[in-house]
């Protein structure tokens, strides 16, 4: 079994406890069916979603994640790398100041070989600076 979809059912089983479900395939199929305006999913279907055999489609992705409260990234992929985008997000917005991003957007109009040039110069200072 693939571990992302083993992942994926640890993260659904605990979605339905924390929204005050049990996790159980009669339950998960009754109160999804009752979420989601396709194709009602089979008693089978779902239960290999909670076993960690099957990964959802998107469009059912989504409907569980709306049932649940949880958003679908999360659902699917964890907080963990929702965290760590945020963190490096952050960095950016924080860590720098005005000067900084008019500097940034200076470079980002520069043609592509002036900014390969600009990008040597700033690696090559970064270098002496460890050697230092």
């Amino acid at each position: 079994m693939d571990s992302a979809s083993k992942k994926f059912a640890e993260r659904l089983r605990a979605a339905m406890a924390a929204a005050g479900y049990e996790a159980k395939p009669s339950v998960l199929e009754r109160e999804f069916n009752l979420h989601y305006m396709g194709k009602p999913m089979t008693l089978h279907g779902v239960r290999r979603w909670l076993l960690g055999e099957s990964l959802p489609r998107q469009d059912k992705l989504e409907a569980l994640a709306l049932w649940l409260g949880v958003s679908p990234q999360t659902l699917r992929y964890g907080a963990e790398i929702e965290n760590q985008v945020r963190a490096k997000q952050k960095r950016w917005d924080e860590g720098i100041g005005y000067q900084e991003r008019e500097v940034f957007e200076a470079f980002l109009k520069l043609p592509v070989a002036q900014r390969k040039v600009v990008r040597e110069v700033i690696l090559a200072f970064v270098k002496a600076d460890k050697a230092g």
